[in-house]
């Protein structure tokens, strides 16, 4: 991880970061759900291409991991914004970053307000083997609580067509707004197979912080989360 000591005013570090981490075994997908199967993911791949431009590059917008672990490569990144969605820790997870007797959250794409993330333009040729990979990435289990969608973003100011992942808010793992206080408490103790919670939450900090990305609520949230940390035994 990072070295966030450079970066005035943040709280979190790696050695908190490290308070939260427990060895966890991946417990499977949760009860009344399924893995993807090849052809789940051809499917639903091959219905959001078909609604894409039919001509030209396709790009990918990335708010939080996707920044700092892309799952593809790209010929291209730039700053871009999402108006109408916010970047939030509304999806409940058991597994992953998270485990059944800890549950966790992760970030995901909420309705309202405006977001700032990256932008990817991944070649029309390469699109198919690129976004196979993403997808893997950002779904493992059906019904899952993160869809693919797509969206018009700001890039160089102009709008056009991207694809985003997005909170399905009719899932049972939709969490809403929760108060930060809460959603720091879940963080700081949240493990799974994949890692913690915090660190998920630091490693976003730091990338958006790379791009000239202050997200407030993130901001607060990290102090939280150190507090949080600082009183664990053992660090």
């Amino acid at each position: 991880m990072e070295d966030s000591l450079h970066i005035p005013g943040l709280r979190l570090t790696s050695d908190l970061v490290a308070r939260a981490y427990r060895a966890v075994e991946d417990p499977g997908p949760p009860p009344g759900r399924v893995p993807m199967s090849d052809e789940d993911y051809d499917r639903s791949l091959s219905e959001i291409l078909a609604r894409m431009p039919r001509s030209g590059d396709i790009w990918l917008f990335s708010y939080g991991s996707l920044i700092w672990n892309p799952a593809c490569s790209s010929a291209e990144r730039k700053p871009a914004s999402a108006p109408g969605w916010h970047r939030s820790f509304c999806l409940k997870v058991s597994r992953f970053r998270g485990s059944p007797d800890r549950p966790g959250l992760m970030m995901a794409l909420d309705h309202g307000g405006l977001c700032r993330g990256v932008a990817y333009r991944i070649p029309r040729a390469e699109v198919w083997d690129a976004l196979s990979r993403v997808w893997r990435r950002e779904m493992s289990a059906k019904p899952s609580g993160n869809v693919p969608r797509i969206l018009r973003i700001a890039v160089d100011g102009q709008r056009i067509a991207s694809i985003a992942f997005v909170v399905d808010r009719e899932m049972q793992t939709y969490a809403g707004r929760l108060p930060l206080e809460e959603v720091a408490k879940i963080l700081a103790d949240a493990c799974g197979h994949w890692g913690s919670g915090a660190e998920y939450l630091l490693n976003t900090v730091l990338k958006l912080e790379e791009h000239g990305i202050r997200d407030r609520n993130l901001w607060r949230l990290q102090a939280l989360v150190a507090e949080f940390l600082e009183r664990k035994e053992g660090g």
